[in-house]
């Protein structure tokens, strides 16, 4: 990490007026997110590509396991880019770098090293995106609106995602080889990087109005500011949010099978939720206050679990539980960005962004590692009640932040 600090004067970038971001502008925007991250999608098809060429599951978990990396060192490392080219040209070099992966899935033969770089390329790719999308956002939008607009974006790219499995689908149902998804994929990723370099000057007009050059890269005195600040509450909240979701959509294939049930429920349940609230009801959830509402939503993540665990028996009721999961954990994820970015030190929103996504991959990423090997050795049950005491403890975050609040109101009131 760089030890250059950073100046206060940078914050002003990220509080632009509401006359900021043009709908036209985010509407390429969110575009460019959904064609990206269509290239991120196709990895819930890596299993399938690797057995057509002779591997296993071994062979699919070093591909994965390379992208994780590559994913959390482009996470860190992703602010300095920013800094050096501008957060708009670096998403579209993040957009080439996933077109080359995706590429490089269908054109390599076999399952040997160059696919391992392949992984290492879509995790580059895939980390620096991820992370920089936000801070453009709280770069052109102002804090009042951020929750509403990182729910656009954030679900702009969940139906992205969504969508590299639908190609996969597609190309099958037309006759076509499986690497004909991951050509279409790297023809979607080079259009949104195309998107994003056109959008790097009417988005540095936007930021340039607010007076001041905006720093990203993260330094240990940032990190360090940024975690004594309240913006650690929503950081630490995303991580264990990320081990929630990271838990249970990694196992639902094992999950299903001992119910007797078929996974794609819990996937066209929590995804239709999750996308359906934020693109529809996020413009609700942003008026109301945000700690009551990440309390009552982490509180459905919670139900959700108990749902899974005790109540799950037919398929109405699998898609009931997927779907409050969508719920609580899709608007979850948009409300404590907007708090993380709204709650960073003066001058440092880019770098409690760059944290939060780091958080979120470590969960994402670090949980299902352990849960592996938990189901393993004591089953299903012993994942969810495990995940249980991780949706207990966000609930609690939430909750101790909400009470002291309800208290002065009530305060205020009698007063």
């Amino acid at each position: 990490m760089s030890t250059q600090p950073l100046t206060p004067a940078a914050e002003a970038s990220t509080s632009p007026t509401s006359a900021g971001a043009s709908p036209r502008v985010f509407s390429l925007f969110c575009l460019g997110g959904y064609l990206l991250s269509m290239s991120y999608g196709t990895t819930f098809l890596l299993a399938l590509l690797v057995a057509s060429r002779g591997g296993n599951e071994g062979d699919t978990g070093l591909i994965i396991s390379t992208a994780i990396v590559s994913t959390i060192v482009a996470v860190i490392l992703s602010g300095h880019a920013s800094d050096a080219v501008g957060a708009p040209r670096a998403v579209g070099v993040s957009g080439l770098i996933l077109s080359a992966s995706c590429l490089g899935f269908a054109l390599v033969p076999g399952v040997g090293q160059s696919m391992r770089i392949c992984g290492l390329l879509l995790g580059c790719g895939w980390g620096a995106f991820y992370t920089l999308g936000p801070i453009i956002v709280a770069a052109i939008v102002e804090p009042a609106r951020r929750i509403r607009y990182f729910a656009l974006l954030s679900g702009s790219m969940m139906s992205g995602i969504g969508s590299g499995p639908i190609l996969g689908r597609g190309a099958k149902l037309l006759g076509w080889p499986l690497e004909a998804t991951y050509w279409l994929a790297a023809a979607t990723s080079l259009c949104g990087a195309l998107i994003f370099f056109f959008l790097h000057e009417p988005i540095r007009r936007i930021t340039a109005t607010q007076g001041a050059a905006r720093a990203t890269r993260l330094s240990w005195a940032s990190l360090l500011r940024v975690l004594q600040a309240k913006a650690v509450f929503p950081i630490a909240m995303v991580g264990l949010g990320g081990a929630i979701f990271g838990g249970l959509s990694s196992f639902q294939t094992a999950y299903a099978a001992a119910k007797g049930l078929d996974f794609s429920i819990f996937f066209i349940g929590f995804m239709g939720a999750a996308i359906g609230c934020r693109m529809l009801l996020s413009g609700i959830v942003v008026r109301q206050n945000p700690h009551l509402a990440a309390a009552v939503l982490t509180f459905l993540v919670v139900l959700s679990i108990a749902m899974f665990r005790f109540l799950v028996s037919d398929w109405p009721s699998y898609l009931l539980a997927s779907v409050t999961l969508g719920v609580g954990y899709g608007l979850t994820y948009s409300v404590i960005n907007g708090l993380a970015a709204n709650e960073a030190p003066l001058g440092e929103t880019p770098q409690a962004l760059l944290l939060f996504s780091l958080s979120y991959f470590i969960g994402v990423f670090g949980y299902p590692l352990l849960a592996g090997h938990l189901i393993v050795a004591q089953g299903i049950p012993a994942l969810l009640s495990a995940t249980m005491l991780i949706a207990l403890g966000n609930f609690a975050i939430a909750l101790g932040r909400l009470l002291p609040r309800l208290r002065a109101m009530a305060r205020q009131t009698t007063g």
